[in-house]
């Protein structure tokens, strides 16, 4: 995470493609990843486990968090992405922007001239997706 370029950067080693993928962060994604440094164990991770020092919180964790609030019977943590795809088209992003966003690749002639990851456009993206999930006052 790079809060001062507003950035958290991916390695190519842990994505599908392979190649780095920037996520733009929104002001509401730096508060979270501020209120998540009282979790730090000393171990680098932004969410560590609570029952395991130095290791990740668990891939069932959100899974579980659905479960309890009853959202399991209707909502998947995969589903999250899908959900924002759809929010994407509903809100009228162009849709270069939104595939973007979840670090799909363009195929093709069209992928072999296509070179930028449209960072601004998506920061602009992300931001509009922060206020859509800001509860209201």
């Amino acid at each position: 995470m790079d809060a001062e370029a507003w950035e958290w950067r991916i390695p190519g080693e842990r994505m599908k493609g392979g190649a780095e993928h920037r996520v733009p962060l929104s002001d509401a994604a730096l508060a979270v990843l501020e209120a998540a440094r009282a979790l730090d164990d000393g171990s680098g991770l932004v969410f560590p486990s609570p029952l395991r020092a130095g290791h990740p919180l668990s891939d069932m964790s959100l899974t579980k968090l659905l479960r309890d609030r009853g959202l399991a019977d209707r909502a998947t943590v995969h589903g999250f992405r899908s959900a924002f795809r759809d929010w994407c088209a509903d809100a009228g992003a162009p849709r270069e922007v939104a595939e973007a966003a979840l670090a799909h690749t363009v195929g093709g002639v069209e992928g072999a001239y296509f070179r930028s990851d449209l960072l601004q456009r998506r920061r602009a993206l992300m931001d509009e997706w922060a206020a859509f999930l800001k509860p209201s006052a």
